[in-house]
């Protein structure tokens, strides 16, 4: 490898997180599930649009997006319960298009558990496994096993109106773990549980996950979760895909504004470029001046629009004009958030009409030699690699 493709390599990895895996970039690895040009259609209704996406074994995957975006159908349609309109759907090489879901080698957890009320932890662990006609011994076992791995051994004769809410989402693990299928499927899968909860057991499905060698699909439109949890993420728009990729490279490059907008806070500053000096891009735009960011991908061409992504944490705050010519602009604090771990700035710039760009401050110590109030005029400043030039 030459010096220029070491670095093009490097740069590839965004933010402070390197992959020891990554078999999507792999020329040769086998995709597990193979989704090609798939749709379904209600009526006039196209719910997923001629839609590509592979996925490999051992990932966590998730697809992300708003109520309506076609994400839970894709998901459903993998499971056996929804057939496509058209396009085909392979679980490691083999098609599954028309196999109903109990010959399926996946298998689901609701976000509502669907655990039965008058069935013991235990039998309700045991139900699938009796379907298929195990062996009694056999089932035990497989049922130990699995009380085991999600650390409910006491509890396997308690019905689930006996169980708490994040003990009930573990029995629905085991369950849908205990028939061991090549892909597990999560929709919403800790919508139901308090925040302190869902976090922890963000982390246990991480790891359990990790442990197991599994392949999991997970269904979310909240996007800390999928960010957290997930190797790579698929925003999905109106029945399509718009980015897939790892969640810093969604976060810190999104492919267009839909992208940036959706996941996480973000300032959008509209502009035209004025120069392009090696990877060095200018901007102007109305409301915050003269704009610098660093380009590589050699996509800006003078005198055409351009969109630069900024997002909040990357923002500087101050009472007194930086030092720097540019990445700066003079605005009025308008609201304040504090959250604990940081506050969020709102700043209105460029005057009545300006937009209001949000900017974070962590709260590293408990006070603040100048601190900031409403209506307060301040500095904000970024460095030149802080924005990200978008598409529309």
């Amino acid at each position: 490898m030459n010096q220029r493709t070491a670095r093009k390599a490097a740069r590839r990895s965004v933010g402070s997180v390197r992959r020891i895996s990554a078999p999507w970039a792999e020329p040769d690895a086998k995709a597990l599930v193979e989704f090609r040009s798939v749709t379904k259609s209600y009526g006039d209704v196209t719910a997923v649009d001629g839609l590509s996406l592979s996925i490999y074994p051992g990932e966590f995957f998730a697809l992300l997006g708003p109520s309506g975006c076609g994400k839970t159908t894709l998901m459903r349609m993998l499971a056996g319960f929804e057939e496509p309109t058209g396009g085909t759907i392979l679980l490691d090489g083999v098609e599954i298009t028309g196999t109903p879901p109990h010959r399926r080698p996946t298998n689901m957890m609701f976000q509502s558990y669907a655990l039965f009320p008058h069935m013991s932890v235990w039998d309700n662990i045991a139900f699938g496994l009796k379907q298929e006609g195990m062996a009694r011994a056999a089932i035990a076992s497989r049922v130990e096993e699995m009380l085991a791995l999600v650390r409910l051994e006491g509890l396997a004769r308690r019905r689930p109106d006996q169980l708490s809410g994040g003990q009930r989402q573990r029995v629905a693990l085991a369950r849908s773990l205990a028939k061991r299928p090549k892909v597990l499927l999560l929709d919403e899968p800790l919508g139901a549980l308090d925040r302190k909860l869902r976090e922890a057991t963000q982390f246990e499905l991480m790891d359990l996950q990790a442990d197991l060698g599994l392949t999991f699909l997970m269904v979310t439109h909240d996007q800390d979760e999928a960010m957290i949890m997930a190797d790579r993420i698929a925003v999905m728009d109106h029945g399509r895909i718009v980015q897939v990729a790892p969640a810093e490279e969604v976060y810190e490059q999104p492919a267009n504004r839909y992208v940036a907008e959706f996941v996480g806070d973000v300032t959008i500053a509209e502009g035209v470029v004025t120069s392009v000096r090696g990877h060095l891009v200018h901007i102007h735009a109305p409301h915050f001046g003269a704009i610098e960011i660093d380009e590589e991908e050699g996509r800006a061409n003078v005198g055409a629009p351009a969109l630069v992504a900024l997002r909040p944490e990357k923002i500087q705050i101050g009472h007194d004009e930086p030092a720097q010519p540019l990445n700066k602009v003079r605005g009025e604090i308008w609201d304040i958030a504090y959250l604990g771990d940081f506050t969020m700035m709102q700043v209105k710039v460029g005057g009545d009409d300006g937009p209001l760009v949000k900017a974070a401050i962590a709260n590293r110590t408990r006070r603040m030699e100048r601190p900031f109030a409403w209506d307060d005029m301040v500095w904000l400043w970024w460095d030149v690699e802080a924005g990200v030039l978008i598409d529309p």
